[in-house]
């Protein structure tokens, strides 16, 4: 897998970054124990950056793991604001509501097991912002069930935009810089997915999209109509 940042440079964006409090540094410790994948303290200062800079009230979670994004997030929401995880595991989602709880925010979450893409059906929008963070190869199908309920400022966010475990970075760039297809250069669903992705939002003319390199890439995506 690519390294995104060079641990030198990660520990320093870490350094600089806002500090997590004693559930965030217990979350990360666990993901450390375990080898869970998380977005790490230097992506979730960016999410919860983002929803500051948004006012955000209302956030939605394709994904959500043991909840450390969502805690992230939560901390920038007003005391009616509410954030919606999702997850298939269900031990994972007990997770993310204890720690929620633990850090007095279990009352702005709902929580959703099972499929997100069948979750989001269940809401109205407006959503200020999302996290992408599930199934690689059902990102643009995500993007797409959430699109008309992100308002004009609102900020849609995918995860693993350029590395993960799964997927292979050589053949995402080959799949983003030149006409091959998946199947001429045998990229797997992951990195197909990726890419599909990355094309999808690029190409909307109602969102505007930067590429940063950060965790293990995160594509930020802003409605600007």
């Amino acid at each position: 897998m690519v390294d995104v940042l060079s641990d030198e440079i990660e520990q320093f964006v870490r350094t600089v970054g806002p500090d997590p409090d004693e559930t965030l540094a217990e979350m990360d410790e666990y993901a450390r124990e375990e080898g869970f994948p998380h977005v790490g303290p230097e992506v979730g200062g960016v999410l919860r950056l983002l929803a500051r800079l948004t006012d955000a009230e209302r956030i939605f979670e394709f994904g959500s793991g043991y909840g450390y994004s969502a805690y992230w997030f939560a901390e920038a929401l007003p005391e009616n604001g509410e954030i919606v995880l999702t997850e298939v595991d269900e031990d994972e989602l007990e997770m993310a509501r204890d720690y929620m709880a633990q850090g007095g925010y279990d009352d702005l979450a709902q929580y959703e097991l099972g499929d997100a893409l069948e979750a989001i059906d269940r809401y109205d929008g407006p959503f200020d912002v999302t996290l992408i963070d599930h199934q690689k190869h059902r990102y643009v199908e995500a993007f797409e069930a959430v699109r008309e309920k992100v308002p004009t400022g609102g900020v849609v966010v995918a995860d693993n935009a350029i590395a993960a475990g799964i997927i292979e970075f050589d053949k995402l760039q080959e799949l983003i810089e030149t006409d091959a297809t998946a199947a001429e250069i045998d990229a797997n669903e992951h990195t197909e997915g990726i890419a599909d992705y990355l094309e999808h939002v690029t190409t909307d003319p109602a969102f505007e999209t930067v590429l940063l390199p950060l965790g293990e890439g995160i594509a930020v995506s802003y409605r600007v109509e």
